[in-house]
């Protein structure tokens, strides 16, 4: 067990080339460093060519209880990409983990959280006040962005000043965790206010003598935000407003169950959110299905009703 620190070092030096986020990287990181930590305070001490899957089982056991599916399978996940390095460095003939499966996952069987319009609209108003300070700008720019055009939070981060093609009116969003870029549309509203963000950035930037900066979504000290920052910003803003917690995410379920509750097809907004398949956007339709909708206004018993007042009326 000697040699696990120095061969999770390489394994996640080898993972972070494969393109994966920080955040992705950290998740494995921690991971395996607290399963590294319980092998270490077994007794006795196993052996890392002995480890077999009943050991493994054991940690999983330990590690998940009480604890959702997909804690589960992301612990499954990522052990089981350590094993197969193992396997390719020679210490494990075969990887115990190969064969083995974390339960089935149902998207759909959760419905997403979203933010109904008024718990948006007054989370909005508390940023409105002077145009010309940069933090209410900044946010408001954020909140309308993430709402507007179902970013995730690393696409909002990563964003570049290039990205914005304002003759077209469309943000350029990488691939990164799709594989492929994308052009979403950015509505009217959120137009404005990220008009009006880039003229406040520009002098921030030009007090803090940082004009070369790339990023679009700068701090206060003129240097990229960092997604953890906008999602604790986004907690406090929404604590402070009295509306309880609001995550990042729900901003992104709220774009797309808002945009189909319009009337949008499925696969518009499969192509606005980046879906790969149409599948995961279709988990949508059981919080925000017009057709659906539609057909219960239709329902005889809204006959039947009124029918009844209609006799009421002469009764009365």
């Amino acid at each position: 067990m000697r040699r696990w620190d120095t061969l999770l070092d390489a394994y996640i030096k080898e993972y972070e080339v494969r393109g994966v986020s920080a955040a992705t990287v950290e998740k494995a990181w921690s991971e395996l460093v607290r399963f590294g930590s319980w092998l270490k305070r077994r007794r006795p001490r196993p052996n890392l060519e002995t480890i077999d899957a009943e050991l493994v089982i054991k940690y999983l056991r330990q590690r998940t209880a009480f604890r959702a599916k997909s804690t589960l399978c992301g612990t499954i996940s990522v052990l089981r990409g350590f094993g197969d390095y193992l396997v390719r460095q020679g210490l494990w003939r075969q990887s115990p983990l190969r064969w083995l499966r974390g339960p089935k996952l149902d998207g759909r069987s959760r419905l997403p959280r979203r933010i109904d319009r008024r718990r948006l609209r007054h989370l909005v108003e508390a940023l409105e006040g002077d145009g010309r300070r940069y933090h209410p700008v900044l946010w408001l720019t954020v909140l309308m962005l993430l709402y507007g055009t179902g970013l995730r939070r690393g696409e909002l981060e990563r964003l570049e000043v290039s990205d914005w093609q304002r003759e077209d009116g469309l943000l350029r969003i990488d691939g990164r965790k799709t594989g492929r870029e994308r052009l979403v549309p950015v509505p009217e509203v959120a137009t404005r206010c990220l008009e009006r963000y880039l003229v406040v950035r520009h002098n921030l930037l030009e007090q803090c003598g940082r004009t070369d900066e790339t990023a679009l979504l700068v701090n206060r000290q003129g240097r990229r935000l960092k997604g953890t920052g906008i999602s604790q910003a986004v907690h406090r803003l929404s604590r402070s407003s009295g509306l309880g917690r609001i995550t990042l995410h729900m901003f992104r379920h709220s774009c797309a169950s808002d945009l189909l509750e319009e009337g949008l097809h499925l696969a518009q907004v499969q192509e606005v959110l980046g879906h790969q398949t149409i599948a995961t956007t279709m988990r949508y339709l059981h919080i925000a299905d017009p057709q659906r909708q539609a057909a219960v206004a239709l329902h005889p018993i809204n006959e039947m009703l009124e029918t009844r007042g209609e006799w009421h009326e002469k009764t009365a």
